[in-house]
């Protein structure tokens, strides 16, 4: 059981931030929740104690015996700030200590993570921004906003990103602390990301697909824009949300996919193609449903679609932009496992090629997963855990021994 700090700042978000404690609180979390005086206008104190199952300080001099302004920070695994508004930025970037929560950000020794909401005019203003790259720049994870409706009838940059978003980059913070380190390493790159799983269809009605979730190519995304790049998604069906603060591409089958990829990859300098593309298609799509007939069967003629990934390695120019794959195999022995991987790299023309072992109907759909990066120079390495944790020890080996890792710094 880890514990989390759940700072809430005075803005209408506030409301959302308590479906991110029950989140928390069914993972088998323990949660405190320290809102500031004004969030306590929007949700009160004793919705926070029902739902956390504990006591709320809101003062610094509330329960003093206890040294709560400096303890909370001490104890806690993470701190997560939803929503953390325009003026908690201000007084953290600035040090301030004039509220309990701006205490526990000054004394907690485990990652910060903040997740901003305010209108799209304070979220772009000069002060904001330089409010959090202090941040960014002290170790402190800041996740973008999210587009969409915000108070009143205005849209745009600035909304909460969806609690389920935050819950995931929390989980990933607490079983890789190192993450936050990472901080902003690709700024200035262009990351494109293939995700999900193409459909071929057959009539009106039915297609050919597979089981690719989205979780691997969604995950890949989210971690690239956490870690500062500009993020290109292109994306199939998926059974899970979209990242904040990527621009989408929808595509259903493999031709619309490689149409999109062309367009995509102009001026990238990451491309990860972690969507299940199909290899097949019906060489017609019947125009009405297609009725049974009887008992007597049916028959479809398949031909090949277009290997999107191989078409992108031939078409590269100077070894740019780095392109990653991912293959999912089934093989007897981890041994075969490689081979069939190392044939597949060298096939495609890729930089690296992310293996999956599949055999018996692993990796679908799960929450974790465990892949062998391998890389043209020879080079293999492993990593397991939630595909979340996955997706940034991807990047970590990708960025790090990429031709173009200092391309854009």
């Amino acid at each position: 059981m880890s514990r989390i700090l759940l700072g809430v700042a005075g803005g209408i978000a506030a409301y959302k931030a308590c479906e991110l404690l029950r989140r928390f609180s069914e993972a088998g979390h323990e949660v405190t929740v320290v809102p500031t005086p004004a969030a306590l206008n929007f949700v009160g104190k004793v919705t926070w104690e029902a739902l956390s199952g504990r006591p709320v300080a809101t003062e610094v001099f509330s329960d003093a015996h206890r040294v709560n302004h400096v303890m909370l920070g001490r104890q806690a695994d993470l701190v997560v700030v939803a929503p953390a508004t325009a003026d908690l930025l201000a007084r953290a970037a600035q040090g301030r200590a004039d509220d309990l929560l701006t205490n526990v950000l000054l004394t907690a020794h485990c990652p910060v993570m903040m997740a901003p909401a305010m209108h799209t005019e304070m979220w772009q203003h000069a002060a904001t921004r330089s409010n959090v790259q202090t941040q960014r720049e002290r170790g402190v994870v800041v996740v973008d906003p999210a587009s969409g409706r915000l108070t009143g009838a205005d849209s745009g940059p600035g909304r909460l990103p969806d609690p389920d978003e935050l819950a995931q980059i929390a989980e990933v913070l607490l079983e890789d602390p190192s993450i936050a380190t990472r901080g902003q390493d690709l700024h200035g790159r262009t990351v494109v990301v293939s995700a999900g799983g193409t459909r071929e269809p057959l009539d009106p009605v039915r297609y050919l697909g597979n089981s690719s979730s989205g979780r691997m190519g969604m995950a890949l995304a989210r971690a690239a824009r956490l870690r500062g790049a500009r993020v290109r998604l292109v994306r199939a069906h998926t059974e899970v949300a979209t990242p904040s603060g990527v621009d989408v591409v929808d595509v259903g089958t493999t031709a619309e996919l490689d149409q999109a990829m062309s367009a995509a990859v102009e001026g990238a300098d990451l491309v990860v193609m972690a969507v299940a593309a199909a290899d097949f298609t019906p060489a017609r799509t019947a125009t009405g449903k297609i009725k049974k007939d009887r008992d007597s069967g049916l028959t479809l003629e398949l031909q090949q679609t277009t290997d999107v990934l191989a078409r992108l390695g031939a078409g590269r120019s100077g070894g740019r932009p780095t392109l990653v794959g991912f293959a999912a195999e089934t093989a007897a022995d981890p041994d075969r496992l490689l081979e069939l991987g190392r044939s597949k790299l060298a096939r495609k023309k890729a930089d690296w090629l992310v293996l999956n072992d599949v055999s018996g109907g692993k990796v679908f759909g799960s929450e974790g997963t465990a892949v062998t990066v391998i890389g043209s120079d020879g080079s293999a390495v492993e990593a397991a855990g939630s595909k979340e944790l996955c997706a940034h020890r991807i990047l970590d080996v990708v960025s790090a021994r990429s031709p173009n890792a200092d391309a854009n710094d």
